[in-house]
C-alpha cells in the first residue's frame, strides 16, 4: 500500500522547487493534492506531469498572504475530496539579508505577511477540520534560519523562527487531539526563492557577516531530498515525531 494512500494533502508554493517536489512525490503515494501557488503556468504545468503520473490534483492560485485565499484552499480540499488530511506549509519569501538597522517596514511586513501570517491561518483553519475527525498532520517548512542567526536577514531569520514556535506549541497543545505538527530546517537548496532576493542591496556588512558563513556550506540539496523528509513527516512512519524540527542541510549546522 501506498504511503498517503486515501489521504487529501494541501500544498502551499507547489508550482515549484521543493513544493513541486513534495507534490509529485506526495502524488506517487497516493495522495489527492490541493496544489497552490501565485504562478498559474507552474500550477498547469504541475497539474500536467501529476496527471501524467496517474496522480490527482486541483491546483489554486493563492496568495498566502491573503486570508480569503488561504480560506478558499481550506474549503476547496472539502469541496473537492471531502476532507483534510495533511498540510504542508511551504510558500515563503527570502529578504535581502538585511539587518535591522538596514531592514525597512515594507520587506518586514511582506516577510512577515507570507512566511507567519500565511502559515499561522492556514494551521488554523485547517485545525478546525483536524480536531472534528480526531486527526491530522501539518509539515511547517522553516529554515536553517529559523534555528541559527545569519543564515539570512533579521526579516527572514525572525519569520522562521517564529514558524519554529508555532510548530512546537500547536505539535504539543494538540497531541492528544491525534494531530502533529512538525517543520523541516532545509539548509542551501536548488530552488527559485533566490528569485525574491534583490542582491544590489548586499552590503559590505552583509559581505562580512553573513556571505562568508555560507561559504562554509557543504553542498547545496535537492528539492526531492527534502520532500523525503516531508514525506516521512506526512505519514505514519513518523507517528511518534511530534512538536520538533528536522534539520536537512547536509551537515551545514555541525560546524
Amino acid at each position: 500500500m501506498k504511503k498517503l494512500e486515501k489521504k487529501v494533502s494541501i500544498i502551499t508554493g507547489a508550482g515549484s522547487g521543493m513544493g513541486k517536489a513534495i507534490a509529485l512525490l506526495f502524488a506517487s503515494e497516493g495522495s489527492k493534492l490541493i496544489a497552490t501557488d501565485i504562478d498559474q503556468k507552474r500550477l498547469d504545468a504541475l497539474k500536467t506531469e501529476i496527471n501524467a503520473q496517474g496522480g490527482e490534483v486541483t491546483t489554486l492560485l493563492a496568495n498566502m498572504a491573503k486570508e480569503e485565499d488561504i480560506e478558499k484552499m481550506i474549503d476547496l480540499a472539502v469541496s473537492t475530496y471531502g476532507t483534510l488530511d495533511i498540510l504542508i506549509n511551504n510558500a515563503g519569501i527570502m529578504d535581502h539579508f538585511a539587518p535591522v538597522g538596514d531592514l525597512d517596514n515594507t520587506m518586514w511586513e511582506k516577510v512577515m505577511k507570507i512566511n507567519v501570517e500565511g502559515p499561522f491561518k492556514a494551521m488554523r483553519s485547517a485545525l478546525k477540520i483536524f480536531l472534528a475527525k480526531g486527526s491530522g498532520v501539518i509539515v511547517n517548512t522553516s529554515s536553517l534560519g529559523g534555528l541559527n542567526g545569519a543564515r539570512a536577514g533579521a526579516a527572514y531569520t525572525a519569520s522562521k523562527h517564529a514558524v519554529i514556535g508555532l510548530t512546537k506549541n500547536t505539535g504539543y497543545m494538540y497531541a492528544k487531539s491525534g494531530i502533529r505538527c512538525n517543520a523541516i530546517a532545509p539548509g542551501a537548496v536548488n530552488t527559485n526563492i533566490g528569485d525574491t532576493i534583490d542582491f544590489s542591496k548586499i552590503t559590505p556588512l552583509i559581505n562580512e557577516r553573513i556571505m562568508t558563513g555560507l561559504a562554509l556550506n557543504p553542498r547545496t540539496g535537492e528539492p526531492s531530498e527534502i520532500a523525503k523528509v516531508a514525506l516521512f513527516l506526512a505519514c505514519d512512519d513518523s507517528s511518534f515525531v511530534n512538536a520538533t524540527v528536522v534539520t536537512v542541510d547536509g551537515g551545514w549546522s555541525a560546524y
